[in-house]
């Protein structure tokens, strides 16, 4: 990779630079699936969170879970999910949206003080696209989407995982970035597009 690559992997649609890490340890819980899925998932944010050199706990003293996923066959089922509105703001209009838009997942960050992720809700509509997924692929690939702040257009036409015969793994370049990112040395959010630079000298791209 080179910075270009790096950077656009955290440039928004507007142009806007903005790089974040969670700044506590992650507590994962997951909607709408069987146990045998329930593992897959949890194995798979395990996975990425072990790849960063991350932390995940038991309970998260604000929210009790942080990373919330929700498996659902269709957007309403999210209007009926007890208190979910007073940790998404304007949930209503945003299920509008995705209604409309015919989207089959969304993600939405909130972040602490020093601009750290602090929770990660993940909304998967199961529509004929996403069941043909094979459930380990998607949950990596949700699992990789919430461990970093990515762009909007981060992959967009693309996907962070490769294939190595019929199985699913993280393409090495995602993995690297990641990795970096998670380096205590560098802040927990940037908003600078030099944090590029910084990034890539961590995966080894620059002598």
């Amino acid at each position: 990779m080179d910075a270009g690559e790096v950077g656009h992997l955290f440039t928004r649609g507007d142009g806007s630079f903005l790089c974040a890490r969670w700044g506590r340890p992650i507590v994962p819980v997951v909607f709408g699936v069987d146990d045998a899925t329930l593992r897959v998932v949890k194995g798979a944010v395990e996975a990425v969170v072990a790849l960063a050199g991350h932390e995940m706990s038991e309970t998260d003293p604000e929210l009790g879970a942080n990373l919330m996923l929700f498996f659902v066959r269709d957007w309403d089922e999210l209007r009926g999910v007890p208190n979910l509105d007073r940790l998404i703001d304007g949930l209503g209009p945003l299920l509008d949206r995705l209604e409309a838009g015919e989207a089959n997942q969304y993600r939405v960050f909130r972040f602490d003080q020093n601009g750290a992720i602090r929770a990660c809700f993940v909304f998967l509509r199961m529509d004929e696209h996403l069941s043909a997924v094979p459930a380990e692929t998607l949950a990596l690939s949700q699992a990789v989407q919430s461990i970093l702040l990515w762009s909007d257009r981060a992959f967009v036409g693309t996907s962070p995982l490769g294939l190595v015969g019929e199985v699913a793994v993280l393409k090495p370049q995602i993995a690297g970035v990641i990795r970096a990112a998670y380096d205590r040395a560098l802040p927990v959010m940037a908003q600078d597009p030099s944090h590029a630079l910084r990034l890539l000298a961590r995966i080894g791209a620059i002598n």
